[in-house]
């Protein structure tokens, strides 16, 4: 999928349809002259249904559907006939996708299974037949009910990639890069920064047929908590990963500088993206001999309260050990 084709946000007008009106229809045959009232009930208006896809990624195919509209039900006819429910108008959209109200902001449900339904605005009721208002004191009432009026709701729906693993890390830190080599996806790569503009989904296969999900999200800059450079148009995106792997390059002036600054913007963003499991990974460490290498990792060990690894994309180096540590963390097995 290109890059252009990654959509997460929009928002769509959506109409239920109206109930159908129920009918004031009285009796009569050929020899009965006053059979009494036989109208039959307005069928149910449609309701706009926001459905879940395993198969979709993303939010594209509905980047230019800025209305959707259920059908109307039916009105009631004779021999208490009810009039056809309108047809229900289905919302597909991938699993991750949290649906907000536009007005208010507020989330009113997150779609998360394939095959998850949510009703975001219901059909009106059909009218009542007027058989229904037959009595001892009126047998032959000649009014029946109007069907009700559909809802009208603007929403606002929102992708938040669900993946195993969340890239975390500046612009340029060498992520899209690592991306491509662990995986068979083909993210953009280029030596400036915000090469990465949409997320990229990647599956790791690891040993044993087993596989995991990694996201390359676009790169932090302080101030994105705030909405600076693509501020929470990425950042919602790791809020569901279980894991959280730092990508810091070996050639930084301060690692643990880096690693606070990015800490520090996701606590501001959402504090419960601390309680996620951590893990650093230095790229680009092909840059650095053994000595270097081994003069850092003390002030690392000193420094970092965390996990961290020395791996190069380019040099193919320390990638295994990488996967190793990520699905220890992701099935929660001592590190």
């Amino acid at each position: 999928m290109t890059e252009g084709n990654f959509v997460d946000y929009v928002k769509i007008h959506v109409f239920s349809g109206k109930g159908g009106k129920g009918s004031a229809h009285l009796h009569r045959e050929k020899y009965i002259a006053k059979g009494g009232p036989d109208g039959g009930d307005g069928g149910r208006g449609g309701h706009v249904i926001v459905k879940g896809n395993k198969n979709l990624w993303t939010l594209f195919h509905l980047k230019f559907k800025r209305h959707v509209k259920a059908e109307h039900g039916e009105n009631g006819g004779k021999q208490r006939s009810s009039g056809a429910q309108g047809s229900d108008e289905y919302i597909e959209v991938p699993l991750g996708t949290v649906i907000r109200d536009t007005e208010t902001n507020e989330i009113i449900k997150e779609i998360t299974e394939d095959g998850q339904e949510y009703i975001v605005a219901e059909g009106g009721m059909g009218g009542r037949g007027n058989w229904h208002f037959k009595s001892s004191t009126n047998q032959t009432p000649r009014y029946a009910q109007p069907g009700i009026d559909g809802q009208q709701v603007d929403i606002t729906l929102e992708l938040k990639v669900l993946a195993d693993v969340g890239l975390v890390g500046f612009p340029n830190a060498g992520k899209s890069t690592l991306l491509s080599v662990i995986t068979a996806a083909k993210p953009k790569i280029a030596n400036y920064e915000f090469t990465t503009l949409k997320p990229n989904l990647g599956i790791v296969k690891y040993r044993d047929f087993k596989t995991f999900v990694v996201a390359d999200i676009p790169g932090i800059i302080e101030g994105a908590a705030e909405g600076k450079g693509l501020g929470h148009r990425f950042l919602r995106h790791i809020e569901r990963n279980s894991t959280l792997l730092f990508l810091i390059p070996a050639d930084a002036r301060d690692i643990k500088k880096q690693y606070d600054i990015l800490l520090d913007e996701l606590k501001r963003y959402n504090p419960e993206l601390l309680d996620k499991d951590r893990l650093v990974a230095i790229s680009k460490s092909d840059l650095l001999d053994e000595e270097l290498k081994a003069e850092m990792a003390s002030e690392l060990d000193k420094e970092l309260k965390l996990p961290y690894i020395f791996i190069s994309s380019v040099a193919q180096m320390g990638l295994t050990e990488l996967k190793d540590k990520l699905w220890q963390m992701l099935n929660k097995q001592p590190v």
